[in-house]
C-alpha cells in the first residue's frame, strides 16, 4: 500500500512538472507559388501556437503550445522565393514545440488556423508573401507581334483569363479513385489558353500555372490587372452521391452582382476602376443612383456576353458528352464575384462520378473539354470583336480619312486591301473621292501593313520635317504633341477619339484605366500624346490650292471658318484656286 501511494503521488508530480501533450503535428505540407509561399501543419487538435520574427538572418519562429511531433525535420523547400528550410529549435518551455522557418528576405507572415473540412483535420496556415509581387500572369509562348505596333489602328489583343480551379493546398472535389479536381483543371485550363494563344489577335492569361493556391479574390484582380474581355473558370463537379454526372456553365447570379456593386460603391477607389478611372461621387453632389444605374448597365452588358459565350461553350461540350444543365446555370459563386468582366464557370463533369472520373484522367477527354471551351470564346469574340482589337479590324475594317492626293488605289495598296471590296464596302459608284472623305477599307492585310509601316519609319520622319520647312510658305501647319481632355460626345467611342487625336486605343485605356470599352456622355478622358496644330504666331498668308475649301483650310491653321471670312471680308465661301487669304491668329 505504501508503495502504490508513492507511485500515486510521483506520477501526480510528473505531470504537474510536465504537461500531458494534447495536440500532436502530423504533417507539414509546403506550396510555393509566384507571390507567395504558404505552409500548412495539420494537427491533430486546434493549434495554440504564438509567434515572431527575427533578422540577420531572417527568419520566423512559432511556437505550438502542449504540441509533439509526428513528422520528420528538418524539411528543406524547393522552388520557394522566400523559404529554405524549417527546422525545430530549443523551445521556451515544456510542453512546446518551436518550429523556426528559415526565410531568404523581410516578409509579414500572415498566420490563421482553419477547422476541419473534406479530407483534412486542423490546420495552422502560415502564408509568407515574396519580396517580388510579380503576378503569375504567364501568357503560353505565342509568335511576337511586335511589329504591328507601327500599325495606323488599333491592334489591341483579346485578352482571356483563364482560371484553373483551386490549387496547392485546396485539392477541391476528390474522385472515388483519389483524383484530384485541382491537377485536372489545371491540364485543361493550359490547353485552353494555349489554343486562344495560337489565334491572332487573342491573347490567354492563366490565374495559376502550377499546383498552388491562389485567393478567389485576387483571380477577378488578375483578370482586371491585365484588362480581360472575360474570365472563364475551369472545374470539375462533385457530389456527395456516385449518381450526378454530366458538364455544365454557370454564370454570376444577380443577387451576387448586385450584392458586389453595393459593395464597390462604398469603397471610392474600386468604383472610381471600375467606371474607367472616374467617379460619379464627388464634389458634393454625390448621385449614388447614377453611379448604380452606370454599373447596373456594365453588368447587364458583361452578363449578356457571358451567357452568349456560355451558349456556345454548352453547344460543344455536349456533342461529346453529357450536360448536367443543358442551359446555363447562375449562382453566388466567389471566382464570379466581377460584374464588370464577363465571367464564366465551366464544369468539366463530375469527378465524383467512377465512369466521368476515368475520362477527366484521360489526356484525349482533356483535350475535348478544352476544344470546346476555346472554341465557344473565340467562335463569340469573332462574331463580336471590342472595337480597337486586331480582331476588329479584320471584321469591320478600318476608317480611313482621304487626303489631298489619296487615290482608290493608293488606299487600297496602303492597307492590303482592293479597289472593288472599298467600294463595295462604301457604296461608292466611282472611283471618285473628296478630301475629307471618310471610308471604312475592308479585308485588311495587317500582316502586309504591319512591314509598310516599319519600312516608311524613315521616311515619315523626313516628310514631317519638310512639311515644317515649307509651312511659312502655305503648307499646313506642323503638328506637335500634348495632353488634352476630351469629353466624350454622344455617337463617341474609344477608336473614334484615338483616330481625332492621332494616339492609339490602348494608350487611352492605360492613361484613364479603362476597364471596359464603355463611355458615357460626358466622361471626361485624358488623351497624352494628342497630334495638334501648332498655333499661327500671327497673321499668315495661304494660297489656295486645288481641292481645298474654307473648312479644311481652317482646320489645317487651328482656327474657325469665321475668322477667316471677317479676316478676308468673304461675301460667300467659295474660293479660287490661287487666291490669297489671310490666316488671322490661332
Amino acid at each position: 500500500m505504501k508503495w502504490r501511494g508513492l507511485v500515486i503521488a510521483l506520477l501526480c508530480w510528473m505531470g504537474a512538472a510536465f504537461p500531458a501533450l494534447a495536440n500532436k503535428l502530423e504533417n507539414i505540407r509546403a506550396w510555393p507559388a509566384p507571390t507567395e509561399t504558404r505552409v500548412v501543419m495539420d494537427l491533430a487538435d486546434a493549434p495554440q501556437y504564438s509567434f515572431f520574427t527575427l533578422t540577420s538572418p531572417n527568419r520566423l519562429v512559432v511556437d505550438l503550445k502542449k504540441t509533439g511531433l509526428g513528422v520528420a525535420l528538418p524539411m528543406t523547400i524547393q522552388n520557394s522565393k522566400i523559404l529554405n528550410k524549417i527546422r525545430k529549435s530549443n523551445p521556451p518551455e515544456a510542453g512546446t514545440y518551436r518550429l523556426v522557418f528559415e526565410l531568404t528576405d523581410k516578409s509579414k507572415p500572415r498566420l490563421f488556423t482553419l477547422a476541419p473540412g473534406g479530407e483534412y483535420g486542423h490546420r495552422l496556415v502560415i502564408d509568407l508573401p515574396h519580396s517580388d509581387k510579380k503576378e503569375d500572369v504567364k501568357p503560353v509562348k505565342r509568335p511576337s507581334s511586335s511589329t504591328t505596333k507601327a500599325l495606323p489602328f488599333g491592334t489591341d489583343d483579346i485578352v482571356i483569363a483563364v482560371d484553373a480551379g483551386h490549387g496547392g493546398n485546396d485539392p477541391g472535389a476528390i474522385g472515388p479513385g483519389r483524383t484530384y479536381e485541382k491537377h485536372i483543371t489545371l491540364a485543361i485550363a493550359k490547353q485552353v489558353a494555349e489554343k486562344i494563344n495560337k489565334v491572332p489577335g487573342m491573347r490567354a492569361v492563366l490565374t495559376r500555372s502550377g499546383d498552388y493556391y491562389v485567393d478567389l479574390n485576387k483571380r477577378s484582380k488578375i483578370a482586371r490587372k491585365n484588362k480581360a474581355h472575360l474570365l472563364v473558370s475551369i472545374h470539375a463537379d462533385g457530389f456527395s452521391k456516385p449518381e450526378p454526372k454530366g458538364a455544365s456553365v454557370w454564370l454570376l447570379s444577380q443577387r451576387r452582382a448586385r450584392s458586389e456593386i453595393g459593395r464597390w460603391l462604398e469603397q471610392t477607389e474600386e468604383q472610381s476602376n471600375l467606371l474607367g478611372g472616374g467617379s460619379l461621387l464627388g464634389d458634393g453632389n454625390e448621385d449614388e443612383y447614377l453611379s448604380r444605374a452606370v454599373l447596373d448597365l456594365q453588368f447587364a452588358n458583361s452578363q449578356k456576353e457571358g451567357y452568349d459565350v456560355a451558349i456556345g461553350v454548352l453547344e460543344r461540350l455536349g456533342k461529346f458528352t453529357s450536360l448536367h444543365k443543358s442551359n446555363p446555370e447562375y449562382a453566388s459563386l466567389a471566382v464570379l464575384k466581377s460584374p464588370d468582366i464577363p465571367s464564366l464557370l465551366v464544369e468539366a463533369g463530375f469527378i465524383t462520378n467512377p465512369k466521368e472520373e476515368r475520362l477527366l484522367k484521360t489526356s484525349k477527354h482533356q483535350w475535348k473539354v478544352a476544344t470546346a471551351v476555346a472554341e465557344g470564346i473565340i467562335s463569340y469574340f469573332e462574331q463580336f470583336p471590342p472595337d480597337g482589337t486586331l480582331m476588329a479590324v479584320k471584321k469591320n475594317g478600318v476608317k480611313h480619312t482621304v487626303k489631298s492626293g489619296e487615290s482608290l488605289s493608293v488606299i487600297a495598296k496602303r492597307y492590303g486591301s482592293t479597289v472593288s471590296s472599298i467600294r463595295a464596302a462604301n457604296g461608292l459608284k466611282s472611283n471618285t473621292l473628296r478630301v475629307g472623305q471618310l471610308l471604312t477599307v475592308p479585308n485588311v492585310n495587317v500582316g502586309s501593313v504591319a512591314v509598310k509601316a516599319s519600312d516608311s519609319k524613315s521616311l515619315t520622319t523626313k516628310t514631317t520635317s519638310k512639311k515644317r520647312q515649307t509651312s511659312s510658305s502655305g503648307a499646313p501647319t506642323p503638328t506637335r504633341t500634348t495632353t488634352v481632355t476630351h469629353t466624350v460626345r454622344k455617337g463617341d467611342f474609344l477608336g473614334k477619339i484615338a483616330a481625332k487625336y492621332g494616339v492609339t486605343v490602348t494608350s487611352i485605356r492605360q492613361n484613364n484605366r479603362l476597364k471596359r470599352d464603355v463611355l458615357y456622355v460626358g466622361k471626361k478622358l485624358k488623351i497624352v500624346g494628342a497630334k495638334v496644330a501648332v498655333p499661327v504666331a500671327s497673321r499668315t498668308r495661304h494660297k489656295v490650292k486645288r481641292g481645298e475649301y474654307l473648312g479644311k483650310i481652317a482646320a489645317n491653321y487651328g482656327v474657325s471658318i469665321e475668322s477667316i471670312r471677317q479676316a478676308n471680308k468673304l461675301r460667300s465661301d467659295e474660293l479660287a484656286i490661287g487666291q490669297t487669304l489671310i490666316i488671322p491668329r490661332g
